[in-house]
């Protein structure tokens, strides 16, 4: 007997999958991680979550792991050699607001000490529990989407960043059918 998972999780590829029962809805305090998945949320932008994924390798090796000390001085030979990258999205536009939200990032981390502590503060450290309704956006994600594009932080509209706190575990948002639903800590 196979356990029952969330709607949209239900496919053959196994990256998915794993994406699923191992980190989607699973409260997530590494920095490096929240870093990345704030910018492969907004890289998603106008796409399935599913393309994003499968190239999610490819923007760790293209993007130095993820090192926003790195990214903030990209230049322009270095913009051109992503545009060449087949393996991540070729948006000149999403490039720029990874080197933007390095850079923001970076100042958000001397301020507030980082992207945990700022976005687990608008919980008070304990994820939402959705009542198992499709949302695509609410208050909080608006609230923080403002914030952040205050802050200089560019691809956080309020669904990129509803669909940033299911995956960083700010909302358990599991279907109440969906085997994962109570693991994830809440």
């Amino acid at each position: 007997m196979s356990l029952q998972r969330c709607g949209w999780a239900n496919t053959a590829n196994p990256l998915y999958l794993h994406y699923h029962d191992h980190e989607w809805g699973v409260p997530c305090h590494d920095e490096l991680r929240l870093f990345e998945m704030l910018n492969l949320e907004g890289a998603q932008a106008g796409l399935s979550w599913e393309t994003v994924l499968n190239k999610r390798e490819n923007y760790r090796l293209a993007f130095d792991a993820w090192d926003a000390e790195k990214i903030a001085l990209y230049d322009e030979a270095k913009i051109a050699n992503l545009m060449q990258n087949a393996g991540i999205i070729r948006n000149r536009l999403k490039i720029h607001a990874t080197i933007s939200n390095a850079k923001a990032y970076l100042k958000l981390r001397v301020e507030t000490g980082g992207l945990d502590s700022y976005l687990w503060a608008y919980v008070d450290g304990k994820p939402i529990l959705n009542k198992g309704e499709r949302i695509v956006m609410t208050d909080l994600s608006d609230q923080i989407s403002k914030d952040l594009k205050k802050r200089g932080f560019k691809f956080v509209g309020s669904t990129i960043i509803y669909a940033y706190m299911q995956a960083i575990g700010m909302v358990n948002d599991h279907a109440h059918d969906c085997a994962w639903r109570q693991v994830s800590p809440v």
